[in-house]
């Protein structure tokens, strides 16, 4: 399967180291920069892709996937066309569909190239029986993210308190998942992922702490419904190259890609 990878940062890199060790299974064809991003030292190869051409626009006929591993913006920029021309998109940055309006591009388009996107989990557990909880009838959804103080950096929170200085957790954001992605972009797909497995953007309810006492980002869902309550905890490493992502929303990519190969998929 011949793949094209849609940023070429820390979740990008990660993915690519574990799904060259899994042989030829799997070909990164192409990788596309973000807007803006730094141009590589070498004319067509990205730092550390050995030789991985650096392209200004997907390769349509030598693609059968797109990983977007670069941002909101990339999602229009990329996914969209990408889905246009019926090539199957994987999106990280679920927080551009808090945009009503991406989120009806996005579809608008697989619906065109006869394809579909597929939202991956990312740092975050339980999508799957919250999804099949939603199906039956969700009363109520609620996300908490807690995650150290440097983690919260670039942030509206870094403007309203002193992240250095803090001594006690602080909630940083409180409000809808909608509101939450918007503010948050970096830190929040995991609210947004909650919010479109669930009860929406608008009737999901988070909160969003800096905590100098954490040594891993912690995210929680509580929700109630039809099928009764569930509660789910994930206390994830930060990625070594980039606090604000958990290692294992690289891997969540990983296995989406590994289960499109196998003969047995979860």
């Amino acid at each position: 399967m011949r793949v094209t990878f849609i940023g070429a940062g820390a979740i990008a890199a990660e993915v690519r180291s574990r799904l060259v060790a899994h042989g030829d299974a799997v070909r990164i064809a192409a990788v596309v920069r973000a807007a803006g991003a730094a141009s590589a030292p070498e004319p067509g190869v990205a730092p550390g892709w050995h030789g991985v051409p650096v392209v200004a626009a997907v390769p349509w006929d030598a693609c059968d996937l797109v990983i977007e591993m670069a941002g909101s913006r990339a999602v229009t920029e990329h996914v969209v066309p990408a889905l246009q021309r019926g090539i199957p998109c994987f999106i990280c940055s679920v927080g551009a569909l808090a945009l009503p309006q991406v989120a009806d591009e996005v579809r608008a388009a697989a619906e065109q190239g006869g394809t579909s996107a597929q939202l991956m989990s990312g740092a975050i557990g339980a999508i799957d029986a919250l999804a099949a909880a939603a199906v039956g009838g969700l009363d109520s959804v609620h996300y908490t993210g807690r995650k150290p103080p440097q983690a919260w950096s670039g942030t509206p929170a870094e403007a309203q308190w002193p992240l250095d200085l803090l001594t006690a957790p602080t909630v940083v954001f409180e409000g809808s998942a909608r509101q939450a992605a918007l503010q948050f972009p970096k830190n929040a797909n995991v609210a947004a992922t909650v919010a479109l497995a669930g009860v929406g953007f608008d009737r999901t309810r988070v909160t969003l702490i800096a905590d100098p006492g954490a040594d891993c980002n912690v995210h929680h869902i509580a929700a109630a419904g039809a099928f009764g309550q569930l509660e789910f905890s994930a206390h994830n490493l930060p990625s070594p190259d980039n606090p604000k992502t958990s290692a294992l929303t690289a891997w969540s990519v990983v296995r989406a890609v590994l289960n499109r190969v196998d003969a047995l998929r979860f």
